[in-house]
């Protein structure tokens, strides 16, 4: 039953935030039955995340702290002279100048998203002691992959929306440019995030300020487009996590996220009550969007437990990239 839905209302409702989730294989269980899996799409309740490094890795800008080599081989003489370029051949300019040509470099390419206009001092405060975003993740903001057609993400978008559009003609409503700015209303009050929960602290989040955030997850947005009289939606989106950067890790990642209402008209007459009804159905969605994006996979359902939402599953597929032996 959805929080947000008016409680008063004689309509009982059940929500099914739709989901997918791509990430990188995870390392064997140690049950010797489960160690073939190699869970690449795991969902809870349909809810999805896809992983995606935003930019390139900023690691060229840091100079190696050993001596180099005097014959340096052709691959490492590459990285030296891109580090070269990128380190500064001159004593730095006082800070107050370095600060005003950053801000007016900044300013003069602030970036629009979903029609609002987004600025580095809207996001970077410096003189704000609650706000930890650095110049490094503002520079992401704007760069929205997931809407180029011919990168990884926007060929990914664009397969799931076809699978959408075919299995459910003219229903799902999509949104792909909503502004990463939320209130901590949005990204924790109205998707029922305990007020202590961990996800909530300065060391997991970028607050811009105490009462903004850049989203941690699409479904900020679910209680707002819900408001509006929206009833099947699809959202993708850039989302922002103070995570440390390894092989499975980034800042910066991607969630696309679906979202239904059902109501007592959908399931009338199945013989199962809205919960059932609702579980059977997103069942049937996730495992026809995996055979869409990988074919004929082995998959199977676990049960799980998540705090937000009763019951809960997770899709895993068998999906082998190599067959060499």
């Amino acid at each position: 039953r959805s929080p947000y839905l008016n409680p008063r209302s004689p309509l009982p409702c059940v929500f099914v935030p739709l989901s997918l989730s791509l990430s990188h294989p995870e390392k064997p269980r140690d049950n010797p039955a489960n160690a073939a899996m190699r869970p690449l799409i795991r969902t809870a309740c349909l809810r999805a995340r896809v992983r995606a490094m935003a930019t390139l890795p900023t690691t060229a800008a840091f100079s190696s702290t050993r001596a180099p080599s005097p014959c340096p081989s052709p691959s490492r003489a590459r990285r030296l002279l891109f580090a070269a370029r990128f380190l500064p051949s001159a004593p730095p300019p006082p800070a107050g100048a370095r600060a005003f040509r950053t801000s007016a470099a900044a300013a003069e390419a602030a970036v629009e998203v979903g029609g609002v206009k987004i600025a580095r001092e809207d996001v970077v405060k410096e003189d704000d002691p609650t706000n930890n975003v650095p110049d490094t993740i503002y520079s992401k903001i704007g760069l929205q992959l997931h809407r180029r057609d011919n990168h990884p993400l926007g060929i990914l978008k664009n397969t799931i929306y076809d699978y959408f559009d075919k299995s459910f003609p003219g229903q799902f409503v999509k949104f792909d440019d909503l502004c990463p700015l939320v209130s901590t209303k949005q990204n924790f009050d109205d998707v029922l995030v305990p007020a202590d929960h961990v996800s909530r602290s300065y060391n997991d989040t970028y607050y811009v300020d105490s009462q903004t955030v850049l989203r941690c997850h699409t479904s900020a947005h679910q209680a707002e487009l819900l408001r509006e009289g929206h009833r099947h939606f699809l959202v993708i989106g850039d989302v922002y996590r103070r995570d440390s950067i390894d092989s499975t890790h980034y800042p910066v990642f991607h969630q696309m996220e679906g979202f239904r209402v059902f109501s007592p008209d959908d399931w009338s007459g199945s013989g199962m009550d809205g919960t059932a009804y609702a579980a059977t159905d997103l069942k049937k969605t996730l495992e026809g969007l995996a055979t869409h994006l990988f074919g004929a996979v082995e998959m199977r359902w676990v049960d799980t437990y998540f705090p937000f939402t009763n019951p809960s599953f997770e899709l895993e597929i068998y999906f082998q990239v190599c067959c060499s032996k």
